[in-house]
């Protein structure tokens, strides 16, 4: 098993993930950069957290016109699993990968806490009811048409919720995956809740390994 991490100007979850893949799960990994095209050959393509390009512009614009998300594009046409997390769900979205956007928080301020999650849809049967994660962002606000978020309910799209809203996103989605199910973006941070904790709202638990289990396993 192999996984690509692709990562820009700005990254700063990109060390987070390299340990997560290859120290805890054994996964070859390998970073590719921004500013090229790359081989596709991996099983998965992480997208991290952080700050492409500084939010210049809108977060994820930038980075969505770069010669490594162009190639992510053709991997996704051939099934390959891609997950972006917080900067990387926008840059999905920004990339047309995902449909919506996310924009400012409904207060204008940056989140940087525990959320608790209801994990939906494929995650609802292989996650705690009640789920927490970490969240830092600033746009984390998911917005679409009206039509848009239909469908994603209809089709069973929505993978995570937020409990209690602390953005603002329509219908309290905190993550989401296409119609093909084989890209997932989410704003909460599972590489940062992948050890056992004191901080941990709910004790010591390493609540991200549940979803990267999920993602290794059975995605």
């Amino acid at each position: 098993m192999t996984a690509g991490i692709l990562v820009f100007p700005g990254s700063n979850c990109d060390a987070d993930l390299h340990y997560v893949l290859s120290s805890v799960y054994g996964i070859r990994t390998e970073v590719l950069r921004y500013t090229e095209s790359f081989e596709i050959r991996h099983d998965f393509y992480f997208i991290p957290g952080g700050f492409s390009y500084g939010d210049y512009l809108r977060s994820g614009a930038m980075a969505a016109r770069t010669p490594a998300v162009k190639t992510l594009r053709e991997a996704a046409k051939t099934g390959r699993k891609i997950i972006g997390i917080c900067n990387g769900f926008q840059i999905l979205t920004e990339s047309h990968l995902l449909p919506g956007a996310l924009i400012r928080n409904k207060d204008l301020r940056h989140i940087c806490k525990w959320v608790s999650l209801k994990p939906e849809n494929m995650f609802s049967a292989n996650m705690p009811a009640e789920y927490y994660l970490p969240v830092s962002h600033s746009e984390g606000n998911y917005i679409a048409p009206e039509e848009t978020i239909r469908e994603l309910e209809d089709n069973a799209q929505v993978v995570f919720r937020y409990r209690e809203n602390p953005n603002g996103s329509m219908n309290d989605i905190a993550g989401i995956i296409n119609k093909e199910k084989n890209i997932i973006g989410l704003m909460p941070h599972p590489e940062r809740a992948i050890l056992e904790s004191d901080d941990h709202p709910a004790g010591k638990m390493g609540y991200g390994k549940y979803f990267f289990d999920f993602i290794f396993k059975k995605f």
